[in-house]
């Protein structure tokens, strides 16, 4: 549509040779979960000198690890709900926080591996879960009230848009599945609110140093305050992905979305290079 040569690649343990092979000049990073949107990826684009979408090797893993994001949200004053590390072998079963909970695993995206515990004798179960993820996990105070996501392109928030799952939570499936739930853009929060609520992603997502367009996933209380639950660096781009719902409702289409994307497609690592064969 936009006139541009793309060639599709799977990840396999071949990829920088076919990437070679391909003389590819630049990457569209559109990979999900670990190694493509945890910093692995980026590495192996770094060393071969090609420029790639998205966010660079730190804020990729910075933004996938869940743990180190919100203490580094902590400690920037970004609000976000109380929490727990949980280790695979830990012994105690004391949490050390009210229920409902929110067990995830550290390192993972797409809800994959996550459980709203409302009963202790659930834990043992949503740990076991987690578990198959990664061998830690995150236990997060549930907090009750809006599912908020705010996206954000070149370092500025687009707008806000709220998710009403039709039952549940906002996991795997009704992300994936039509008619599972609602969106509602702009976001149903008072003005106020939502300017603060924009404010805030941006800010979350400097901290991490994200590049390109991040969402930015909360939560929003009754009160009105704000509940950064994480930095997705790798946001999806289908056609019931809420970014490209949030800039069409700012007035940007796929297509001229995409090529923003692509316009921001740079190497991250500033050294001086020789030529890689």
């Amino acid at each position: 549509m936009k006139g541009y040569r793309v060639t599709a690649i799977e990840v396999r343990e071949d990829l920088a040779v076919r990437l070679r092979k391909q003389k590819v000049g630049v990457v569209f990073n559109a990979l999900h979960g670990k190694l493509g949107e945890d910093g692995g990826v980026q590495g192996l684009l770094e060393v071969m000198g090609i420029p790639y979408t998205g966010s660079g090797i730190t804020a990729s893993a910075l933004s996938m690890d869940k743990v180190l994001a919100k203490e580094l949200f902590m400690r920037k004053g970004i609000p976000t709900p109380p929490y727990k590390v949980w280790t695979k072998g830990q012994r105690s079963k004391n949490v050390g926080l009210p229920l409902p909970l929110v067990v995830k695993p550290r390192s993972e995206g797409s809800t994959l591996g996550v459980t709203i515990v409302q009963h202790r004798k659930e834990l043992i179960r949503a740990f076991a879960k987690a578990l198959k993820f990664d061998p830690t996990c995150l236990v997060e105070k549930y907090i009750p009230g809006r599912e908020v996501a705010v996206g954000i392109l070149n370092g500025r928030a687009l707008g806000a848009i709220e998710v009403q799952p039709k039952k549940g939570f906002y996991d795997f499936k009704t992300k994936y599945t039509p008619g599972l739930a609602k969106h509602f853009y702009p976001a149903r929060l008072g003005s106020q609110v939502y300017r603060r609520a924009l404010r805030i992603a941006e800010d979350a997502s400097a901290v991490l140093g994200c590049e390109g367009t991040p969402r930015v996933d909360m939560r929003v209380n009754a009160r009105g305050k704000i509940y950064v639950l994480e930095v997705n660096s790798l946001p999806g781009l289908t056609p019931m992905s809420l970014l490209p719902e949030i800039a069409k409702g700012e007035g940007i289409d796929f297509p001229d979305l995409v090529e923003m994307i692509l316009d921001g497609a740079r190497l991250k690592t500033m050294v001086k290079r020789s030529s890689v064969k």
